[in-house]
């Protein structure tokens, strides 16, 4: 596999906004070719694209729940970058659903929208980029919560989703490592970004950002360096880990 800054073929899912549009800057900076997928914000997409340094990068579009669009969109990533060396499982969904507060019929609808995207696309979208990692090696680095292991009360499917992403990233540590593919985690409390932008407004903002004793939230660009080292060589060890990024706002034994 290519070395970090030597120009490494790079697919990041949801690159079009948040954690995923800094992780994409992340390595462009570095010299790397990156694959913007989305799936609904072509605008967001192609302006990330305008300012990427270096050349070779591509827009791809796909919506994860639908397994044939996610095959289509990682052959296509692949085909256009050369390869794949590292990718970077981000996209998500996150909606409210209180158990006490919704229908039977919305809480069916919530947990398949969630899981198809969240866990069985990621898993979908790893399977069709492995294909493309075998006899070279690679890097897969999954963008997982902390409500994997705290809990998430208003929305269950999304910390089940990310739970089970956490669970399969470390069954496929093991499976891949006999094939130079490592596989790790973050796992984000939150951040600043699109999708928590309504719960960061005052007053339940100010409660989120005093969970933490540093009295805020994290910035995409910190969680996009955890990833960038996750994905290097020198982080190989580290296969298998889910590093928490929450700023001490929930410290699990």
């Amino acid at each position: 596999m290519s070395q970090a800054g030597s120009g490494r073929a790079v697919l990041v899912t949801g690159a079009s906004r948040g954690i995923g549009r800094a992780v994409a800057r992340r390595f462009a900076a570095a010299g790397d070719r990156v694959a913007i997928h989305h799936h609904d914000s072509a605008g967001l997409a192609a302006s990330l694209l305008a300012g990427l340094p270096g050349g070779r990068h591509v827009i791809v579009r796909a919506d994860l729940a639908d397994p044939a669009q996610v095959r289509a969109m990682v052959d296509e990533a692949a085909a256009a970058l050369g390869g794949l060396d590292v990718l970077v499982n981000n996209a998500g969904v996150y909606t409210a659903h209180p158990i006490t507060e919704v229908s039977y019929e919305r809480w069916q609808e919530e947990w398949g929208a969630t899981l198809a995207v969240n866990l069985t696309g990621a898993a979908n979208v790893t399977w069709c980029a492995v294909r493309h990692m075998l006899g070279r090696g690679g890097r897969i680095v999954n963008v997982s919560s902390r409500g994997a292991f705290r809990g998430e009360p208003d929305s269950p499917a999304y910390g089940a989703s990310k739970a089970g992403l956490n669970a399969l990233g470390q069954s496929l540590a093991v499976a891949l490592a006999p094939y130079g593919i490592t596989v790790a985690a973050v796992a984000p409390g939150f951040v600043a970004t699109d999708m928590a932008s309504e719960h960061l407004k005052p007053p339940r903002g100010d409660e989120i950002r005093a969970q933490s004793p540093f009295g805020r939230v994290a910035e995409p660009d910190e969680v996009a360096a955890a990833v960038f080292f996750l994905a290097s060589d020198e982080a190989r060890w580290a296969s298998g880990a889910i590093l928490d990024l929450n700023g001490a706002s929930y410290l699990r034994t």
